[in-house]
């Protein structure tokens, strides 16, 4: 009996996944256990196993394809087996040995079958013919997907009708491209070339050539990866659905500087930074500011008794956000394992979708500090209604008492709120507070 696969679902905010790669083609033997194909959601990878022994029988899904999580992307089974049951949303998916294009031969009743097998030998129109092309939906869908100029094609179905075997039958008359010079291809209206410069004379998408051959050569275009996308358009949601606005603060460095001296010099002390510091002034400022500790859901605010807070850590991958559940209940110390903890794991691909997920988060803190970033605008992770960019310590003339004065290490401070949710005023003053206790931090370690 076939057994359908899934898009499998990692956590319960995930949606949607990435697919990447298949391990094993249609029609290979499948053993359980062994990876079948690799996904992944906007901060990690996952590769997938084989629940079954059988046969892929057919897959709904290539590189590149968003799908939404539990939705069928394969079939394993028997040879010869029916899954048209399990396609998803009526796609055809990819099957072993599809058959010719029916609607070539019904509607030429008088064609051989013989004629049918023979090689197309593939017509172009002469340069400036013009005029409405017919093509069948197959032939059409087929030429998209793949590049081909169908309208310069000369159709060999009945009354010139370009059907699916004409263009076959040019794609193999033409070297093969790779999927990103298909994209350029389309979207530009670039020519493609009789050899490519990439493996066994693929084209790639810098062998494109253009109408203009002056500009032909000045660019390079590469497509997006699968995470920049999703990260792009978290970014592009959280600008488009809220009224983002950003204060700046600068904030006396003095007394994080003097702890983090006191701890390099205490022997067996844990590893306590700027950040970790900072971190727990933001979580004392929001148990007294807990307008600024809430999700905006619209018509009504959802407001947190604990501060989960949520921490920017960059990766090769690409920006991740982890959070820590509690983080009001633990200790400089205990604060600062946890953060260590959740970034190795990001580095690793290892972290938990679900402690990636914005919604878990009630508020998150962005250091580009140590980057000497003096100043930013960091983006809201919606539906939070606020976030902290820390920017780097500078020195700042400043008044030491007593008429003298002299330059002060100042800690910016930039606090990104969504005004449809808080005040300008308490968002003011929620900032200050978060300057008034780094300046006053106590910590024990």
């Amino acid at each position: 009996m076939a057994t359908v696969v899934i898009m499998p679902r990692q956590g319960q905010s995930v949606e949607s996944c990435i697919f990447t790669e298949w391990f094993k083609q249609v029609g290979d033997e499948v053993k359980k256990g062994e990876p079948l194909f690799a996904y992944e959601t906007d901060k990690a990878s996952f590769e997938e196993e084989a629940a079954e022994d059988g046969i892929l029988l057919g897959v709904f899904c290539e590189e590149g394809d968003e799908i939404p999580v539990l939705q069928n992307i394969a079939v394993i089974g028997q040879p010869g087996e029916n899954i048209d049951e399990f396609m998803a949303d009526g796609s055809s998916g990819t099957q072993p040995e599809a058959p010719l294009e029916e609607e070539a031969i019904s509607a030429s009743p008088n064609v051989e079958s013989s004629e049918v097998s023979e090689e197309v030998v593939v017509q172009v129109k002469e340069q400036g013919v013009s005029g409405d092309v017919k093509i069948s939906p197959r032939a059409k869908k087929l030429a998209e997907k793949e590049a081909v100029p169908y309208q310069n094609l000369v159709g060999t179905g009945p009354e010139g009708r370009v059907i699916e075997r004409d263009v076959t039958a040019y794609i193999n008359s033409k070297p093969k491209m790779t999927p990103l010079a298909k994209e350029v291809a389309k979207e530009e209206g670039l020519q493609t070339v009789e050899q490519g410069s990439g493996l066994g004379g693929a084209v790639k998408a810098a062998d494109l050539t253009s109408s203009n051959p002056v500009y032909s050569e000045d660019f390079e275009i590469k497509k997006l990866p699968n995470i920049r996308k999703l990260i792009a358009k978290a970014m592009h949601t959280s600008l488009q659905n809220s009224a983002q606005l950003t204060h700046h603060l600068g904030a006396d460095a003095r007394r994080l500087l003097e702890l983090r001296k006191q701890v390099k010099a205490t022997e067996g002390a844990p590893n306590i930074t700027i950040n970790d510091m900072v971190c727990m002034a933001v979580i004392k400022a929001l148990k007294q500011f807990p307008d600024a500790n809430a999700h905006f859901l619209g018509d009504s605010v959802k407001y947190f008794n604990k501060v989960h807070l949520g921490l920017a850590v960059d990766t090769d991958r690409g920006l991740m956000v982890p959070v820590i559940k509690n983080a009001d209940d633990l200790s400089i110390t205990g604060l600062s394992n946890q953060f260590k903890e959740v970034a190795q794991s990001c580095r690793q691909g290892s972290i938990d979708p679900e402690l990636l997920s914005s919604e878990a988060a009630s508020f998150t803190v962005s250091n580009l500090g140590n980057y000497g970033v003096e100043m930013f605008t960091p983006v809201i992770n919606l539906p939070q209604v606020a976030i902290l960019g820390v920017n780097t310590i500078v020195p700042r003339p400043a008044d030491l008492g007593g008429g003298a004065y002299g330059f002060v290490p100042y800690m910016g401070l930039s606090l990104t709120y969504d005004h449809q949710a808080l005040d300008g005023g308490l968002a003011t003053r929620f900032l200050k507070q978060i300057a008034i206790e780094i300046e006053n931090l106590e910590i024990d370690f």
